[in-house]
């Protein structure tokens, strides 16, 4: 995993952290659908209703494929929160675009990959947050099923597990990410959302998140 730009990395943070996107509360903390009790939950598609914030990720994200994946073809969403961030990537890019179901549809075509399906297409998969990468992963594993040349993917945020990064390394798939756990919490304690008591509780918590307890 890479970072694009650390002051990128910061300000991404502190917009997601102004518009409630990321809300930090290990005294009251958040479950995730793995069981895992977690003091940090992150909903990037918050940024869709403030027109700055997703201006500002939307320019970011396409700096991001222009200077990592200049020879892209094609923009591929991961459904869902990765359909509106990519549209408008592919948008601005002015290239076709596409997006990945997490289960094919049921009835009609019962398609995995929504839009123009041309094997062989150099596609940019675009992710809103990457946790342990599984989902992700999946996606990309479909894409190139159909007979696409996965460059590489672009996030938002990602809290940076060892798992993901093994999990990337694994799947040969390069990650660029605006934002990351470590930019956050500084932030964080310079905009006063958290104490440096709680610093504590939410870096226990990156370094084994299975185990962790508030």
């Amino acid at each position: 995993m890479e970072i694009l730009d650390s002051s990128v990395a910061a300000e991404v943070a502190d917009k997601l952290l102004e518009i409630q996107a990321i809300r930090l509360q290990p005294e009251n903390p958040f479950t995730w659908a793995s069981g895992w009790k977690s003091p940090i939950y992150c909903d990037n598609r918050l940024s869709l209703s403030f027109p700055k914030v997703r201006n500002l990720i939307k320019e970011q994200l396409v700096r991001s494929v222009m200077h990592y994946f200049p020879d892209a073809e094609a923009i591929a969403g991961v459904a869902t929160a990765g359909i509106p961030q990519g549209a408008l990537i592919a948008n601005d890019l002015e290239l076709p675009f596409i997006y990945v179901r997490s289960k094919a549809k049921g009835h009609g075509m019962e398609n995995m990959i929504e839009g123009k399906v041309s094997p062989g297409q150099k596609v940019v998969v675009v992710e809103d947050l990457v946790s342990t990468g599984g989902s992700s992963l999946k996606a990309v594993e479909d894409l190139r099923k159909a007979g696409f040349e996965v460059l590489g993917m672009v996030a938002i945020f990602t809290y940076g597990f060892d798992i993901a990064d093994q999990n990337f390394k694994n799947s040969n798939t390069k990650l660029i990410c605006l934002s990351h756990y470590e930019a956050l919490l500084p932030r964080a304690i310079l905009k006063n959302y958290i104490t440096d008591e709680t610093l504590k509780s939410l870096s226990a918590w990156r370094k084994d998140p299975s185990s962790w307890t508030p």
